[in-house]
């Protein structure tokens, strides 16, 4: 697991620490077979068709027919998509993913007549059909969705031709994927032992936190170049993908994008608009630990590739993988025997896939399907921030297990919205123990520091991104062109608000919105800001062993899509339509940056 300047191929990988889909299919054989029967089952579509007004069994009939194509075709787009990231430059994986993106797209238009059909019949009749078939009450809380949403829903033949338009919706997205993960050449630079070495998403986000100045400088300038070079591609693909929201919002009857996104949860605005008011009424504390990292640092002027390296130099702390899979068994005690024997299980059926090869899609992420394992994606180096990735990723995947376990399929997934309460609960629940465990005042001041970059990552950053990209969808509405000059003027502007006077206006991050995947998400990132807030509140309960705690926060993780997002976290301790919760996090940011001066003095 040691650095290595030069990536090894995925055939070279040792098998244990590579994820096992051969549960998912023995073979692409398989693969090809579900992939063919299912391509035949959709031709029954038409059977259902035109009968929901047939009585209670028939509308029960074709419900279950709806959901179980939707299943299986789970199953086949996560193999393949899981196929393709471990080798993003294998042909034969490209076309399996190509091939399941589009039966995905296939199975939406065979059924996009279901929910118009379904709307079609009066309120009065669709509730008598519950008393008629008492098979139909697991589905309540699934059709009362989409009775709510009747003034959204169009025609059966307007639904079909949006539904065989869902590959080219999504073209821009795979655009800039295969673009930013597979054909993008980054630069070789100096690196910290003298030698070459060429720049990847992976190595840049190790190179980005080198003690080195000289070589998170480099990492940074090299990284910059080639998004500044293909800026205008980038602009391209953004602004398209963006134009896609706002069509599909006007053609559905919103009055935004924004609106059309959180309402798919029953998400008030609010909730966006309040995480934006209380960060930004906050940003002065930002702006502090920027004064705090600048002097620190001992730095004349402080440039935004001086934001990820540790104010305190090497790292007094790093796990390689084994000793990370050990801490964070000891870490996540806490939360009790239920949950620590599905994290154990984790490691021992292989759901991870930890090491970073040639091709490997960047980053990390927890994904799978009701029917087959929650699997997380890593591309590890032996870091302290990786510790707290593989926690992260762990927490989605156990929320994943605990809602398929208890859940039928039809409320087996889960919002966005409640998916980063999971990951950063596990996040603040490993910061108390680092902070309750280490007593060596140069590494809980190195926690601290992590702590409060997580903060500034996590909820100021990914706030900023959610600011960002609520005016870009706001300035396409108004027909103003998103050219990649204007992109990149208004990002510029913006960075400079949220990182303060502290940090100098570096030309090269006015680029950064070009090379954000969770751009194309449509309006995804603000989720993690408050899913992080929410989080922080919810491990102070568990940590501190309140009553009850624990328990509510399991029956979070049980629920599922089976009530709404906002309904869940209240009755696990959180009313996210007020401000409070996040009021709190600042609150901690504060009381953690205090500490961290306060501990600075002594050292």
């Amino acid at each position: 697991m040691s650095e290595a300047t030069q990536l090894p191929k995925r055939e070279e990988l040792p098998e244990e620490l590579t994820w096992d889909l051969t549960k998912i299919f023995s073979s692409d054989q398989e693969f090809d077979e579900k992939y063919q029967a299912l391509t035949e089952e959709l031709k029954n579509s038409d059977t259902y068709k035109g009968t929901l007004a047939n009585g209670a069994t028939a509308f029960l009939n074709a419900l279950e027919f709806v959901l179980d194509v939707y299943r299986k075709v789970e199953v086949i787009y996560v193999y393949s998509h899981l196929k393709n990231d471990q080798d993003t430059a294998n042909t034969t994986y490209q076309a399996l993913y190509a091939r399941a993106g589009s039966l995905f797209s296939k199975v939406s238009e065979a059924v996009s007549w279901y929910e118009p059909e379904v709307l079609q019949l009066s309120d009065e009749q669709i509730w008598q059909y519950f008393e008629q078939e008492p098979k139909l009450e697991i589905y309540r809380h699934y059709v009362k969705q989409m009775v709510d949403n009747r003034a959204h829903v169009l025609s059966a033949e307007q639904e079909s031709l949006l539904a065989g338009a869902g590959e080219i919706f999504g073209a821009s997205s795979d655009t800039f994927a295969v673009l930013n993960n597979a054909d993008l050449e980054f630069p070789t630079i100096m690196g910290e032992d003298g030698k070459k070495i060429q720049l990847s998403h992976g190595v840049y986000g190790q190179l980005i936190e080198s003690t080195n100045r000289a070589v998170r400088e480099a990492a940074f300038k090299g990284l910059y170049s080639v998004y500044e070079q293909f800026k205008n591609t980038f602009a391209s693909t953004l602004s398209t993908h963006i134009k896609g929201h706002n069509y599909k919002a006007k053609v559905r009857h919103y009055n935004s994008a924004r609106e059309a996104s959180l309402s798919n949860n029953h998400i008030p605005e609010s909730v966006y608009d309040t995480l934006v008011e209380v960060v930004n009424n906050h940003l002065p504390l930002l702006h502090r630990y920027m004064e705090l990292r600048k002097r620190l640092l001992d730095v004349d002027e402080l440039h935004m590739y001086d934001l990820y390296t540790p104010v305190l130099g090497e790292a007094p702390i790093k796990f390689t993988y084994e000793e990370a899979k050990a801490k964070a068994l000891e870490a996540l005690k806490p939360m009790g025997e239920e949950y620590m024997a599905i994290v154990e299980k984790a490691f021992s059926d292989r759901w991870i896939d930890v090491v970073e090869n040639k091709g490997k899609r960047s980053g990390a992420y927890s994904s799978g399907s009701y029917d087959t394992n929650p699997y997380i994606l890593m591309n590890w180096h032996d870091t302290l921030d990786q510790l707290f990735t593989l926690v992260h990723e762990m927490g989605h995947s156990v929320h994943s297990y605990f809602t398929r376990s208890n859940q039928p399929f039809v409320y087996g997934d889960y919002s966005i919205f409640l998916a980063e309460i999971a990951s950063t609960t596990n996040e603040n629940i490993l910061t108390e123990y680092l902070l309750e465990t280490e007593q060596d005042p140069r590494v809980r001041a190195y926690v601290l520091n992590h702590y409060l970059d997580g903060v500034k990552g996590t909820i100021f950053r990914q706030t900023q991104f959610a600011e960002f990209e609520h005016f870009m969808h706001v300035e396409d509405a108004k027909g103003v062109p998103l050219t990649s000059e204007y992109l990149s003027e208004s990002y510029g502007q913006l960075n400079t608000k949220y990182y303060g006077p502290a940090v100098e206006e570096d030309p090269e991050i006015k680029f950064e919105w070009s090379r954000i995947p969770h751009f194309y998400y449509n309006y995804y990132v603000y989720q993690y800001a408050t899913g992080f807030s929410a989080a922080s509140a919810l491990a102070q309960k568990i940590w501190d062993q309140e009553p009850h705690a624990l328990d509510k926060y399991l029956t979070y993780l049980k629920s599922g899509n089976s009530d709404y997002p906002v309904e869940v976290m209240k009755k696990a301790g959180v009313d996210m339509t007020k401000s409070d919760y996040i009021e709190a996090a600042m609150k901690m940011f504060e009381k953690r940056l205090n500490e961290l001066e306060e501990l600075i003095e002594k050292l």
